[in-house]
């Protein structure tokens, strides 16, 4: 594997200035061309063209084209190809262009100088980090929240996906000239938290001895038992209770399938957890606090395995034992956004763009889950951030409305939050629920892919994609596998610099970078445009929160360097060619 294989997928970048000195070198020409032209009355003095450079895909098209003339000819009131005219007679002369021609009704086509298309692999060398991170972001403070999961069971594939992503994203960013902190919201609090409890609880009593049947509603899979287990052995029998004292009286929990009996299976599961609060008394949230660590301490595991940390883990259950859930509501009932209802608390959401008002407050005085969650927002923007990003799955699309809709009425500020919506992910074994006790674990899938691999195959599609894990793939050792595929350019290029010892020749640098403009080698402009491509690839990936289009821009880079590898003999007698292709290969790793 190269040595910055996943530069920005895996490990933190340093920042650098522009994604593009040629093209911010093109557009200072074309806009002195344009100032001279208003000075001499060509132009109106009012006329501010927006300046678009892009890459050609045609070697004979030049390097660069722009169409400045035909999108500025209606507001200055000539002909496009009149203006292109007027504008390249204009251009102040730089060594980097050695000619510039104009194509068809007005476009203005620019070739570079052998120099200045070989810039890039001189800068690749000289700092490659730097050459990656251009400086889009400006310092812009962001909270990015992520992978959040539950911590009622074991980190599944689903939830790999959103790791992946996030701390790639995280990586992006801040390479990219943004302040970023992540961070996990740990759901410690409210009933998925209380269903974790009573499954710990039924499998310790199993544990104690006792005869128990485990509602159908509860956590059946063996990492509950195996918790229950632990607990036994650090705390004894001190919470043991019959479970015939725990039932007694109960509903029946009820055998079938329909919504109608599942409703009467989560009633039963209700009762049970009251059921245990009232037995245990304080002793339930010791119950339930070890059942949470223990999870979160297994998920932490998981997390730190793939590569994957946080700069904060904030805690559900502070939002409500620090007021933070009271002071949110307070907040929007002194801007009239809350309403009383039927003995409930609403919030008037559809009047900033949710489809329908949401409860803050039940008839029975307990928050809900969206009270905690406006709560949790709040907190962010009191913090300072400028702008919030939330990973979440894509089962929960319908919450981005009214979560917009609390930030907007809180704050005035809906526009700085944004969310990222991760679709499924399906293996050979299918997507399985946490509740059905087989589904595959985070931890597995790792296990047999390999921790790159597992982190790149997420990355391959765009996050708002069903995603096919093709788990086979992920370990074959084939061109077919983008991982394999990029970490065999690298062997490549070790295997070239191994031999180069062997023969007992010196590589010369610089003396190869003198060399590269009078390669006339077959694939080298593809190469080397590819190369000088990658900050405006990092640029976009970041502008766009998309760190999958670098996972393609490697893979064409790659293509790139694998063609010029086939094509053209690396270790060749003449020293200027030997050492120009030496230099040319050196630099290609550095982006994959």
């Amino acid at each position: 594997m190269g040595p910055r294989l996943f530069l920005l997928l895996q490990s933190p970048p340093i920042y650098a200035p522009d994604p593009s000195p040629m093209k911010h070198l093109l557009e200072s020409l074309l806009a002195s061309a344009v100032a001279t032209l208003r000075a001499d009355g060509v132009l109106p003095a009012d006329f501010a063209p927006v300046i678009q450079f892009d890459r050609t895909r045609d070697k004979a098209h030049g390097d660069w084209a722009t169409n400045l003339a035909l999108a500025s000819a209606k507001a200055a009131g000539r002909k496009p190809r009149d203006i292109a005219e007027a504008l390249v007679a204009a251009l102040p002369a730089d060594a980097a262009v050695s000619k510039v021609e104009i194509a068809g009704p007005g476009f203005i086509n620019f070739f570079l100088s052998a120099d200045s298309r070989f810039a890039a692999v001189q800068q690749i060398l000289a700092d490659a980090a730097a050459f990656s991170s251009p400086d889009i972001g400006q310092g812009e403070k962001v909270l990015l929240e992520y992978v959040s999961a539950n911590p009622t069971g074991p980190m599944h594939v689903g939830h790999g996906r959103g790791a992946a992503y996030g701390s790639a994203l995280a990586n992006l960013l801040r390479a990219t000239g943004h302040a970023v902190t992540t961070e996990y919201y740990i759901n410690d609090a409210g009933r998925q938290a209380d269903v974790l409890a009573v499954s710990v609880y039924a499998r310790y009593l199993e544990a104690c001895g006792e005869t128990v049947q485990v509602p159908s509603r509860a956590y059946p899979a063996d990492y509950v038992k195996t918790c229950a287990e632990a607990l036994l052995a650090r705390d004894g029998r001190v919470y043991f209770r019959p479970w015939a004292e725990v039932i007694a009286g109960l509903p029946e929990d009820p055998e079938g399938d329909g919504d109608e009996i599942k409703a009467r299976k989560e009633t039963y599961l209700d009762a049970i957890i009251s059921r245990v609060r009232d037995l245990l008394g304080a002793d339930y949230r010791k119950v339930q606090d070890f059942g949470l660590d223990t999870q979160l301490a297994d998920i932490r595991a998981t997390l730190d395995a793939f590569n994957v940390s946080f700069d904060a883990w904030f805690s559900e259950r502070t939002l409500a034992e620090g007021g933070a859930i009271d002071k949110a509501i307070t907040r929007l009932r002194e801007r009239g956004h809350v309403y009383e209802q039927d003995g409930a608390i609403w919030l008037r959401t559809s009047a900033l763009g949710d489809e329908k008002d949401r409860v803050l407050v039940r008839d029975n005085g307990i928050h809900t889950y969206f009270a905690a969650d406006v709560a949790y927002h709040l907190d962010k923007l009191d913090r300072g951030f400028d702008a919030l990003i939330d990973v979440w799955g894509a089962d929960h699309h319908g919450y981005i409305a009214r979560v917009r809709a609390a930030i907007e009425a809180l704050t005035g500020q809906g526009d700085r939050f944004h969310v990222a919506l991760i679709q499924f992910v399906t293996l050979s074994s299918g997507r399985m629920g946490k509740r059905s006790g087989n589904f595959v674990t985070l931890k597995q899938l790792i296990e047999e892919a390999g921790n790159d691999a597992t982190r790149f195959f997420y990355l391959t599609r765009s996050p708002e994609q069903h995603l096919e894990f093709d788990i086979d793939l992920a370990r074959s050792q084939t061109a077919d596998n983008p991982v394999y595929y990029l970490q065999y350019a690298h062997a490549r290029i070790s295997s070239i610099f191994r031999e180069l010892d062997t023969r007992g020749w010196q590589f010369d640098q610089e003396a190869g970078l003198a060399a590269l403009p009078a390669l006339g080698d077959s694939g080298i402009e593809e190469l080397v445009k590819r190369l000088s491509a990658w900050p405006e690839a990092v640029a976009n990936a970041a502008r766009n929160r998309a760190p999958h289009q670098l996972t393609h821009a490697l893979r064409e880079l790659a293509q790139e360097f694998h063609g010029y590898y086939n094509g053209n003999k690396m270790l060749v007698d003449d020293a200027g060619e030997r050492n120009a292709r030496l230099t040319l290969s050196l630099a290609a790793p550095d982006r994959m």
